[in-house]
């Protein structure tokens, strides 16, 4: 069955992978992007080549108005909105707690707490039954930071993906009612370009030894356990978080 989704930071990684697999199934995809147009651009037409429709927006979810926006034109282009993905996020600069600036660690919560927070809640006003939604399923994207901490690199970032991770759990028993399925996956490390932003050369090849699987995951194994949970398939799972970290 056909289902209309937004994938905040719908242009890269996780998110854009997530897109191209909804478009094979005939979904129709509102792709969230903040900067790079042609990225979202390149994937919305993926998702159209895969047999789905695709819309772009550009907007920041730290911003409340931009929240609201970005399910506006959702819903004005695609109709009513049957999944969320509660993908977009930031990372910065590895670097031991201690030295971390006040506006660094806010500019982490900001996006990764506050932006997810605003998603989640209007995911939440737009398809609860009892707000005149249909019901739905709103996928949060976590990291295995959450559950390692991320000494040395990014406990801020560790500490919002927790939040996160708390949302989940919360929400999902606050929807249930309302015919909403909220749960997450926690992904492992991923081959995407975000790790760019850890400012630590060749990362991924690093840690790759130390996964039981023996190599980093790819975008399209998260988007698949995203699609997974966004699907009928999964119809009485809700508050779960699943590992998508290779037995890490």
């Amino acid at each position: 069955m056909s289902k209309t989704i937004i994938i905040t930071g719908g242009s890269r990684g996780i998110g854009a992978a997530t897109a191209r697999l909804a478009g094979k199934r005939g979904w129709s995809v509102s792709i969230n992007f903040v900067e790079d147009e042609v990225a979202a651009g390149s994937t919305a037409r993926a998702v159209e080549q895969g047999g789905g429709k695709a819309i772009v927006v550009r907007g920041n979810i730290a911003s409340e108005d931009d929240v609201v926006r970005l399910f506006d034109e959702t819903e004005q282009a695609l109709g009513a909105i049957d999944g969320v993905v509660n993908n977009a996020g930031i990372l910065r600069p590895a670097m031991p707690f201690a030295e971390m600036s006040l506006a660094r660690i806010r500019e982490i919560v900001d996006v990764n707490v506050i932006g997810a927070y605003l998603v989640g809640r209007e995911a939440a006003r737009r398809m609860a039954t009892g707000r005149g939604g249909k019901g739905g399923a709103l996928v949060n994207v976590s990291s295995i930071a959450a559950r390692l901490g991320a000494p040395n690199i990014g406990v801020d970032y560790a500490g919002a993906k927790a939040a996160v991770e708390a949302m989940t759990l919360g929400l999902s028993k606050e929807l249930a009612p309302e015919g909403v399925r909220v749960n997450a996956i926690r992904p492992g490390t991923i081959d995407t370009e975000i790790h760019e932003s850890w400012g630590v050369p060749n990362w991924v090849r690093d840690i790759a030894p130390t996964i039981p699987a023996g190599r980093a995951g790819t975008a399209e194994e998260a988007g698949e356990a995203i699609m997974w949970l966004l699907s009928d398939a999964s119809s009485y799972v809700s508050g779960a978080i699943l590992d998508v970290t290779g037995g890490r």
